[in-house]
């Protein structure tokens, strides 16, 4: 499904959730390989597969970066820390062999403050992979979360191969103090069926910290961008 967040940036939802920052052309995330058609049939919609210029991952997990061919004049971007996983332990990076080596042979970029507008933010936010990354537009308070931070305040797993729950503490607490209009996470995580693992979470995080417990009422009101 195709949804206008704000002007120029776009939600094509699946099994994981992509976005197009159209004025940028920059995609955030390209799915997984339930999504292909979704992506392919909705992206045109609001533009041409080969305008994409640049393909930023959230991380390298298998049901974010399936469909990066369908862009194919895109550059692709992840964290410096991503990639060193990647070369250091392909699989639990990835977390799928098949996935893997389709994408093994392209190029990957190692992000950094010049390859993006100066309205976008990288915000480095391990927890649920070492070298997960949010982005945050300044100008319009949009948070592109990845698979840290779900609506309902549902977090991201942090018990796979490079994940990490004092680091997902820290991430959870540094995204508290951004002034966040709209949230954009990697998954549409609503049901209590994901609940149950965020109390779980919390309750976990909170006690990885006794003197500055992380409170989910920093975040403030936020709207989804369902």
């Amino acid at each position: 499904m195709l949804s206008k967040i704000k002007e120029n940036v776009y939600k094509i939802s699946g099994m994981s959730n992509c976005y197009y920052l159209k004025n940028y052309k920059i995609m955030i995330d390209t799915g997984s390989i339930e999504d292909r058609e979704v992506v392919k049939k909705n992206f045109v919609k609001v533009a041409s597969l080969t305008d994409v210029k640049k393909v930023i991952f959230t991380h390298l997990h298998y049901d974010h970066i399936f469909n990066f061919d369908l862009f194919p004049k895109a550059k692709l971007y992840a964290s410096p820390k991503e990639m060193s996983d990647l070369k250091k332990d392909p699989e639990g990076t990835v977390l799928n062999k098949d996935v893997l080596n389709k994408f093994k042979k392209t190029k990957l970029i190692g992000l950094t403050r010049n390859h993006i507008p100066k309205e976008l933010k990288i915000i480095k936010t391990p927890g649920h992979t070492s070298g997960s990354i949010s982005l945050y537009d300044k100008k319009t308070k949009v948070l592109f979360s990845g698979d840290t931070l779900f609506y309902n305040l549902v977090i991201g797993r942090y018990d796979l191969p490079t994940s990490s729950p004092k680091d997902m503490y820290k991430s959870l607490e540094k995204l508290s103090k951004l002034d966040v209009s709209v949230l954009c996470p990697g998954h549409n995580y609503w049901s209590t069926k994901t609940l149950y693992f965020f109390k779980s979470s919390f309750n976990l995080l909170k006690s990885l910290s006794k003197r500055r417990p992380f409170i989910p009422s920093f975040f403030g009101p936020i709207t989804s961008c369902s």
